[in-house]
């Protein structure tokens, strides 16, 4: 064994042991505070937002105006219909797209009525029934009412229906005199589809099918070298993805966007530019607009 080479593992041995001492003091046996460890990232709470959020916002001037002919419109259950699931990750997509609809609807301004989680409301309503809650002095129970519960104009029917993965992907990589570089470049899409169904008579008045493509890249670069017969073996990289569950998200704020713009015969160069208008459904504008008023 040469010189150099023992110098290397010895320098390699005291580095390695410095280091083991360095973490063996960051563990504290007994913390003062309770916590064994202080969680990292202090990143503000922002709104949840979307390219489409700002436009149904501004949809609530146009909404507003027709006060006396606004419907109530409800959400169902907006399923997941892809059927991409693993048992290491689970469900490939948000189960809460209803809950994403009800925001969008929220960010519009339109009169909602709740569908989705009735589990408290019929609780009480058979607590009332039994007549075991008291709401005031005034009363010992609480009365039920004939009519009470307000009812729905249209509700949002559908789900994701597809997820595609690696619909299109470009790989480069290359290795010269030792060094490694590589990029990867892929998309993917999602479908979703929704319609509008008018509650009383089970009409379905609107039908959206949309699907956006969700970009993804990665770079990497890498060396090998022997020094002093030892190898030196260095990588780095940089990998970035659209999230899969903000595109749902969009693509729903899309669909209700473009469904209450038919809705209220609001023109959607109005709130949205002209160059990204949503494309207009053809054919039920006009009965939309006549059964709302």
């Amino acid at each position: 064994m040469s010189r150099d080479s023992r110098k290397g593992r010895r320098l390699a041995g005291f580095l390695l042991s410095a280091l083991v001492l360095s973490l063996m003091a960051c563990i504290t046996p007994m913390p003062e505070n309770g916590n064994y460890a202080e969680p990292i990232g202090s990143s503000a709470v922002t709104l949840n937002t979307t390219v489409f959020s700002e436009p149904l916002r501004c949809l609530r001037g146009g909404i507003q105006q027709n006060a006396a002919l606004r419907p109530t419109v409800t959400v169902g259950r907006l399923l997941d219909y892809t059927g991409k699931y693993s048992q290491a990750m689970g469900n490939d997509i948000t189960q809460g797209a209803t809950l994403m609809a009800i925001s969008a609807l929220g960010k519009a301004g339109v009169p909602q009525v709740e569908r989705f989680d009735t589990s408290i409301a019929e609780a009480e309503l058979k607590f009332a029934n039994n007549k075991l809650i008291g709401d005031s002095s005034t009363s010992p129970y609480r009365k039920i009412y004939s009519g009470s519960i307000r009812g729905s104009d249209y509700y949002i029917a559908g789900g994701v229906t597809e997820l595609n993965y690696n619909i299109r992907s470009i790989s480069l990589e290359g290795i010269l005199s030792g060094y490694l570089l590589g990029v990867r470049f892929y998309v993917l899409n999602i479908g979703l589809d929704l319609r509008l169904v008018k509650t009383q008579t089970l009409e379905v008045v609107n039908v959206m099918s949309l699907q956006k493509q969700v970009i993804g890249r990665e770079y990497r670069g890498g060396f090998i070298d022997f020094i002093g017969g030892g190898m030196i073996d260095g990588n780095a990289g940089h990998r970035a993805q659209e999230p899969i569950q903000l595109a749902v998200r969009t693509l729903i704020e899309r669909s209700v966007f473009d469904m209450l713009t038919e809705l209220y015969s609001i023109p959607t160069d109005k709130c949205f530019p002209e160059q990204e208008a949503p494309t207009r459904p053809r054919g039920w504008a006009e009965d939309a607009s006549a059964a709302v008023q």
